[in-house]
């Protein structure tokens, strides 16, 4: 049975600064999920998908509006209180990878496992890799790394720490169809029992999930079961 409100967004609004004016990326956006809730979120380029996946992760502080996860007031924190929140919560898997050039996979996985003071940082980062078929690897550096291979490091990194919260953005938007469907697979097989949110332009990923956000132009424009 799922736990209510793993994550709540109550009247969420953004708008940026630029040279000519402000700019409103979210327009009064409502959410909510269910710990162990698996979601899509689908909208055109510039709808402010990303964004949404930012303030969740505490990464942006929306203008006006409360961002609560997991029981936090994210809008109440200050940086450092953020950061160990997100080091404590949530689990991102970029579209982009984000994989530290000079440290080898075992490293980039342990590094979230050594900054929460982890002593069996390199131990659990190993069993990540494994995970995700990845132990000839361990110490191989992300340019000796297939796109594939990068992306499965990024989320055996995402992953090691056991967060409640994972938050995917387009992550498979930069692998070909069968390795992003490789990956796809591992992310939700080893994500179970974890709220994980789907930034994905594909409708069959997002059938996948038990329910797709629809935005459209900084709002919710839909909100309803998958067609799986």
């Amino acid at each position: 049975m799922l736990e209510a409100c793993m994550i709540s967004l109550s009247d969420v609004r953004l708008t940026l600064q630029s040279q000519a004016g402000g700019v409103n990326i979210l327009r009064g956006v409502d959410f909510a999920a269910a710990a162990g809730e698996v979601a899509a979120v689908m909208g055109p380029s510039g709808a402010g998908k990303t964004t949404l996946l930012m303030l969740m992760a505490g990464l942006l502080a929306p203008t006006s509006g409360t961002v609560t996860v997991a029981g936090q007031d994210l809008t109440a924190m200050g940086e450092d209180a953020l950061a160990r929140f997100r080091r404590d919560n949530v689990g991102i898997v970029f579209q982009a990878f984000h994989l530290v050039p000079a440290m080898t996979a075992l490293e980039n996985v342990a590094l979230p496992l050594e900054f929460a003071g982890r002593a069996d940082a390199f131990d659990r980062a190993a069993q990540a890799l494994d995970a995700v078929g990845l132990s000839q690897r361990r110490g191989h550096f992300p340019a000796e790394l297939s796109g594939g291979e990068q992306q499965r490091v990024a989320l055996a990194r995402a992953l090691a720490p056991r967060p409640r919260l994972l938050l995917a953005d387009e992550p498979t938007g930069n692998l070909d169809g069968e390795t992003g469907q490789m990956v796809m697979e591992l992310l939700f097989s080893l994500s179970d029992g974890m709220t994980l949110i789907l930034v994905t332009h594909d409708p069959g990923l997002a059938e996948r999930c038990g329910r797709v956000v629809h935005i459209r132009d900084g709002r919710v424009a839909g909100d309803g079961p998958s067609a799986s």
